[in-house]
């Protein structure tokens, strides 16, 4: 099954750790998905959106997120079972339940510069594709969280997911970052690369002109493939980033037209994959995530976001 859609654009600042937030928790609460995040960004700040702090930092400290996974991997060149790796019932929106993470850690630079120096950049692609591989038979919808920039790890994620996502506001900076985007893919094309499943127009506001002007200069291109839902400049998508105790209903989070954009949105995403649409309960993975339980102890009241595995 084609399901991994790597979100990248080589601009920062375009809201794509936000996209991948939402875009999880809609197809979760609103489609009954497995949806597993792999945060690709050494900020990680999609993993402090689906999990409280503490808890973050005590996977961080125990070893226990995707920097850990690639050192022993690629480096140590020993086994890893990246299931292990895998925290259930993240989020914090209660009907939103079939949430699963791989968190990141700031030590992702370091590795990569790791993997640069010692000209690992072969094995790193093929234990990412492996990772994909395996991930696809277990999960319905893989989002990947790259960082702005072209590093080798994010290289990696597009040549091995099957589809990417480029999230843009409609500006000259952000759309000048596609442009970067578009000539790096089109570089060694025998190596392969994701499929383009759309430019999607983030933060846009509705009564300016001029990004109206950039947005129809998007469309009119049809390589774009811009997808037809935007979704606007709200403060509501700023507090959403903001990892919630106690847990709050979907439309809490995504109030009002926010909630609707995003659910368009993410029906769009799904048609564009050839997925059904559908809101059946979503099914635990057959797959035993035995890292999944690796935040206990945590402070009441947050246990859920690192709980065991089913």
């Amino acid at each position: 099954m084609r399901n991994t859609i790597a979100v990248m654009n080589t601009k920062g600042g375009v809201g794509k750790s936000t996209i991948v937030l939402a875009l999880a928790e809609t197809l979760s609460a609103y489609h009954g998905k497995n949806v597993l995040v792999i945060d690709s960004d050494s900020q990680a700040s999609a993993s402090a959106m689906l999990m409280t702090i503490p808890n973050l930092h005590r996977l961080q400290q125990n070893a226990l997120t995707l920097v850990d996974y690639l050192v022993a991997r690629v480096l140590q060149n020993r086994e890893s079972e990246w299931p292990r790796f895998v925290v259930r019932n993240v989020s914090d929106v209660d009907d939103a339940r079939s949430v699963y993470l791989i968190p990141s850690d700031m030590q992702l630079t370091l590795f990569e510069r790791e993997v640069s120096k010692d000209s690992l950049h072969g094995r790193l692609r093929s234990v990412i594709g492996e990772l994909l591989a395996e991930a696809r038979k277990v999960f319905d919808v893989i989002l990947i969280d790259c960082p702005p920039g072209l590093s080798v790890l994010t290289e990696s994620w597009l040549r091995e997911a099957d589809y990417h996502i480029s999230p843009t506001k409609a500006d000259y900076v952000s759309v000048c970052g596609l442009e970067v985007f578009r000539r790096f893919k089109a570089l060694n094309p025998e190596m392969g690369f994701a499929e383009n499943l759309g430019v999607l127009v983030n933060m846009k506001d509705a009564m300016s002109p001029t990004e109206e002007d950039y947005h129809s200069w998007l469309r009119s291109n049809p390589d774009n493939r811009c997808f037809e839902q935007v979704v606007p400049r709200a403060v509501t998508m700023q507090e959403a980033a903001r990892f919630h105790n106690p847990d709050r209903s979907y439309l809490a989070k995504y109030p009002g037209q926010m909630g609707k954009s995003l659910r368009l949105l993410a029906e769009e995403v799904l048609v564009r994959m050839g997925h059904p649409l559908g809101a059946a309960p979503a099914t635990p993975p057959s797959t035993t995530l035995a890292g999944a339980d690796s935040a206990q102890g945590t402070e009441p009241g947050t246990a859920r976001s690192a709980s065991s595995a089913p």
